[in-house]
């Protein structure tokens, strides 16, 4: 029997549909056939989510979140993720509230990195992920890996590509130019590979668009996701 998967979802929406696809896809590549397992997906407004990290109210983050775990507790799921980088920020604050196991995007990502045994990597993401330093940046360092940030001014449309193109499912020539530049960038400061620390960025930046490793963490929550639920 499998475990009953909660999933916080919509932040955005179309990194959302793109865990839940992948997860059944890889569960169906690995095992033929259709047993999956149950999922419950609580998805919430995303806009108060976007306004509140934008005025850096993480209280009323953390709070929302919570209902919405208690919600699928409710519905009687067995773990929690949330995939989405972004509001990893309270994720500690949340389980410890919901006290049930819950998988983070953050620590999975951070051992997939190790995997490879790589000692520098970049980030991208929402200002909010970025400039977090408790976020990605003391997770890796604990694992011996040093983290690397774009400037402050590519920061910024990094992010302002996040929030109005991609969470929207608008990919541009342009906004992937860019990225490509700042990936090259971080390249050139030692970079061996890239966290796309936005659910939404894979849906622009490709494998085949740099030599660098690229670590998708929406498929690798969805990995672990279903390693955690089938064992």
């Amino acid at each position: 029997m499998s475990k009953t998967i909660g999933i916080i979802g919509g932040l955005g929406p179309q990194s959302t549909l793109e865990f839940y696809s992948y997860l059944i896809s890889r569960y169906e590549t690995q095992f033929g056939d259709q047993s999956f397992p149950e999922i419950v997906i609580y998805s919430v407004s995303f806009e108060k989510f976007k306004i509140w990290t934008a005025d850096a109210k993480w209280d009323l983050i953390s709070r929302e979140l919570i209902k919405a775990g208690e919600k699928l507790i409710s519905a009687g799921v067995e773990f929690i993720v949330i995939p989405t980088n972004t509001m990893h920020i309270v994720f500690d604050e949340v389980k410890q509230t919901l006290n049930i196991p819950m998988l983070s995007i953050v620590e999975e990502t951070g051992n997939r990195i190790i995997g490879k045994n790589l000692k520098k990597v970049g980030l991208l993401g929402t200002k909010a992920t970025m400039e977090a330093s408790g976020l990605y940046a003391k997770s890796l360092k604990e694992k011996g890996v040093d983290l690397l940030i774009p400037d402050e001014s590519d920061r910024l449309e990094v992010s302002r590509i996040i929030y109005k193109e991609l969470v929207s499912n608008i990919v541009l020539d342009s906004s992937k130019s860019f990225y490509l530049d700042v990936i090259a960038k971080l390249k050139e400061k030692g970079a061996e590979g890239i966290i796309m620390g936005c659910t939404e960025i894979p849906l622009m930046i490709k494998k085949d668009d740099t030599k660098l490793i690229l670590f998708d963490t929406n498929k690798i929550l969805a990995d672990a996701t279903l390693e955690y639920a089938l064992n």
